[in-house]
């Protein structure tokens, strides 16, 4: 890891029927608040990216909800990244237009690569996510596979090699999220971050895992340039302020 490149701190409101949620392994959900309180709250605790996800948009086939894109954004003082059931440009640009700086697509990506061309040509680069659900299959060359559909079906797909495929469309941040690793709080998938970190150029968003401040330290150390979390910042585990403090006293560059 460049020691130079500055290390940013991104809080995930992960939601359902309108309400914040949290769950493990992308099952098991509970409630963890309001979106607009939440995303007010983080803001002024010194975030310096938000994410919105609409985790059931895709299974559920339909668009994300921009009503709450649109409340969410009107108190959000810092970049806004929203995914979710964003499956063709009309939907991307609804989403922009709500208030959404930068859209994140995942399955439907992987079912019409095609797609992520039309939204940078259309968008421009720098308001692109490519999200990719993983989850371990030691008979895939990088051990890895890509899940869609909120991590329920698998593709068969090995997920580095997808990986450099998005980076081939000029993709500059790829987020991925272990299956093994999601709310477990043991940790981010480091291997995962540290092979799509070497395979590409892209800027890696660690996802899934963070339960004390020393992984996300290991999640920079591994190539992460934007660390993800969500139940350790909703239930008051860990405070992003004194998280950037224990960073930067590790020799990170982060925004205090």
């Amino acid at each position: 890891m460049e020691q130079n490149k500055k290390i940013r701190i991104m809080p995930c409101l992960d939601m359902r029927n309108g309400r914040v949620v949290k769950g493990v392994h992308f099952i098991d959900i509970k409630d963890a608040g309001d979106p607009v309180q939440c995303a007010q709250a983080y803001c002024k605790a010194g975030a310096d990216e938000l994410a919105m996800l609409d985790i059931t948009a895709t299974v559920e086939n339909r668009a994300t909800m921009l009503d709450v894109v649109e409340k969410v954004a009107g108190v959000t003082t810092i970049p806004f990244t929203v995914g979710g059931g964003i499956g063709d440009l009309k939907i991307a640009e609804a989403v922009l237009k709500a208030g959404a700086n930068k859209i994140s697509t995942s399955s439907a990506a992987f079912r019409k690569p095609q797609m992520i061309s039309e939204m940078i040509t259309e968008f421009g680069s720098e308001k692109i996510t490519v999200a990719i659900d993983v989850d371990k299959n030691k008979n895939l060359p990088s051990g890895y596979e890509v899940y869609i559909d909120g991590g329920r079906t698998a593709t068969g797909a090995d997920a580095i090699e997808w990986a450099k495929k998005i980076d081939s469309f000029g993709v500059k941040v790829i987020l991925p999220t272990s299956k093994a690793t999601d709310g477990a709080k043991t940790g981010y998938d480091l291997p995962l971050i540290k092979a799509i970190a070497e395979s590409t150029g892209a800027e890696v968003v660690a996802s899934g895992g963070a339960g004390e401040m020393e992984h996300f330290l290991e999640a920079a150390k591994a190539g992460a340039t934007v660390l993800l979390a969500a139940s350790v910042f909703h239930f008051n585990k860990i405070k992003i302020g004194e998280l950037k403090e224990y960073l930067k006293r590790q020799g990170l560059n982060v925004n205090l």
